[in-house]
C-alpha cells in the first residue's frame, strides 16, 4: 500500500484524475478495451469533472458502479446520477456506463439482475476507486449489516449483494469483498482530518470487520494507493 500526501486538495484532484487515466490508457492500449468502478459521495464529484476532460479513448472505456443506494436513478444521493452528471460527460460522454439499479421493488429482489448487468464488465476491473466512510467502511460494505460477512466471504461467488446498513439509510447493492478485490488496481480517495484520523485508525491494530476498508488496506492481492489531501 501506497499513501500519497497533498498540500492542496487541487493537486490531488489532478493527479489522482491523471494516475486513473493514465492507468485506463495502458488498458487500453493493451487489451483495446478498459473498466473503471467508482464510487459515489461528495468526495469523488471534482475528481470527476477533472476526469471527464482528459483525452482517452473513452469509447473503449466501461464506467460502473462499486456500490448503489436502491433509489431512483434520477434521484440526487443515486450514485448513478452522480457519476451521469459529473463524469459522463464532455470527452469521457463516449464511455459505455454499466449501472447496478434494477426495476425490483428491494435491491434483495435485485440482487441476481445486478449480477448478470455486472458480466457485461470487462474483467478483471483495472482501476477501482473506492472512498472511506467515519465508520470505515467502504463500497457499502457496512460493520454490522445483516449480511456482512457473506459479502466480505472470498468464496462467497457472488459478484455483488444487497445489504441494508444499520448506521446508513437505504438498501445498497455492493460490490461483493472478492469482486473489489478482483481488480488490477485499487485507489482509496479521500480527504480532511477527520478522514485522515479514520485512516490512522484503520492501519492500526484492530478486527478488519470492525472497521472493513482494513479488507482492502492489509490485503496483498492487489496494489492499492491512497490519495488524501487536509
Amino acid at each position: 500500500m501506497i499513501f500519497q500526501k497533498f498540500s492542496s486538495n487541487t493537486t490531488l484532484l489532478t493527479e489522482i484524475a491523471r494516475k486513473i487515466a493514465n492507468s485506463l490508457a495502458a488498458a487500453v492500449n493493451k487489451r483495446g478495451y478498459a473498466s473503471l468502478a467508482v464510487s459515489g459521495g461528495t468526495t469523488p464529484m471534482p475528481m470527476f469533472e477533472a476526469l471527464s476532460r482528459i483525452d482517452l479513448d473513452w469509447d473503449k472505456v466501461v464506467v460502473s458502479l462499486v456500490d448503489e443506494r436502491w433509489i431512483d436513478v434520477s434521484e440526487k444521493d443515486s450514485n448513478e446520477n452522480l457519476v451521469r452528471s459529473h463524469l459522463l460527460k464532455n470527452k469521457a460522454a463516449a464511455a459505455t456506463f454499466i449501472g447496478m439499479k434494477t426495476a425490483a421493488v428491494t435491491a434483495f429482489e435485485g440482487e441476481k439482475e445486478c449480477a448478470e448487468l455486472l458480466k457485461r464488465i470487462p474483467m478483471p476491473y483495472d482501476v477501482i476507486v473506492l472512498g472511506m466512510g467515519g465508520d470505515g467502511h467502504t463500497a457499502s460494505l457496512f460493520p454490522g449489516a445483516a449480511k456482512f460477512s457473506a459479502a466480505v466471504d472470498m468464496a462467497s461467488g457472488h459478484t455483488c449483494m444487497a445489504i441494508a446498513p444499520v448506521t446508513a439509510a437505504h438498501e445498497r447493492l455492493t460490490l461483493t469483498l472478492p469482486a473489489i478485490l478482483n481488480a488490477r488496481e485499487i485507489i482509496v480517495h479521500i480527504s480532511g482530518a477527520e478522514k485522515r484520523q479514520v485512516y490512522e485508525q484503520a492501519i492500526s491494530a484492530g478486527p478488519m470487520e470492525e472497521m472493513p476498508i482494513r479488507y482492502i488496506l492489509r490485503q496483498k492481492k492487489v496494489p492499492v494507493t491512497v490519495y488524501w489531501a487536509p
